[in-house]
């Protein structure tokens, strides 16, 4: 009678143990469920736009002329303390020009000059007409040095990412994460942007294709990607509890039946 009450213990537990562990469906698991994938699909890319500086960006501007001599004066924050070579990696703690509250940077000699709402190529073109008037010639090359993006929740490695790219995408920035984990909820993934005295906190829903379509799929400098870990999170870190607890039991099943 004993044996056949632990028996029926040992049945009932496995049975939740599998429910518990089921509570992630392979339905839900899978991106872009209707996208059909017997085929080549093709659709117009409508949604890309060139990035657009914004107050607080560090831009990194490299100056050359046939004066080398005049060029330097501002490039000055591109050399390391102990050599001549530039230094455009993001460790370079003096790198950069930072756009201020304004909207603006300052250039020596030049001064202040408006470079927020402007796209990096526009600010390319503007210099090398405004620093016509110091240098023979000037060759300028632009780019935001300080773009990062946060990617945490319930992904493999969540962490803070410098990226080079001025046109970075989501599935890109959850790829340098790792991807999502197994439990991770593809349907409430969300986008947090702070901009213009604004923080909006966007849903994207990874299992459909519309995602690619998104006016919010190209992200921003200092974007937030949270990942929301799904019931079976909490069952995944719990399972191997529920695998020592199982095992005593089966010790005292087998003993049971022995007698």
């Amino acid at each position: 009678m004993v044996t056949s009450k632990i028996q029926k213990a040992f049945l009932a537990l496995l049975v939740t143990v599998f429910a518990l562990s089921s509570c992630q469906t392979y339905k839900n698991v899978p991106y872009y469920k209707d996208l059909d994938k017997t085929g080549i699909v093709t659709e117009e890319v409508t949604n890309s736009t060139d990035y657009v500086v914004h107050t607080g960006d560090i831009l990194g501007i490299n100056i050359t002329s046939r004066n080398p001599e005049s060029a330097a004066v501002f490039n000055y924050n591109l050399a390391r303390v102990n050599g001549n070579a530039y230094n455009t990696t993001p460790d370079n703690p003096v790198i950069g020009y930072r756009v201020d509250e304004s909207g603006n940077i300052h250039l020596p000699l030049a001064g202040q000059i408006k470079v927020s709402g402007l796209t990096t190529q526009q600010i390319t073109e503007k210099l090398g007409k405004d620093l016509l008037t110091y240098l023979k010639d000037p060759v300028v090359n632009v780019r935001v040095v300080n773009f990062k993006v946060y990617v945490y929740g319930d992904v493999a490695r969540p962490n803070v990412y410098n990226i080079t790219d001025e046109h970075p995408t989501v599935t890109q920035a959850l790829t340098m994460a790792g991807d999502l984990n197994i439990t991770g909820l593809r349907k409430k993934v969300v986008l947090i942007r702070t901009q213009d005295g604004e923080r909006k906190f966007i849903p994207l829903d990874l299992t459909s294709k519309n995602l690619f379509q998104s006016p919010y799929f190209y992200l921003k400098n200092n974007d937030e990607i949270y990942v929301t870990p799904g019931r079976s999170k909490l069952t995944a870190n719990g399972l191997p509890v529920l695998g020592i607890v199982i095992s005593a039991l089966s010790v005292v099943a087998i003993l049971l039946t022995r007698n």
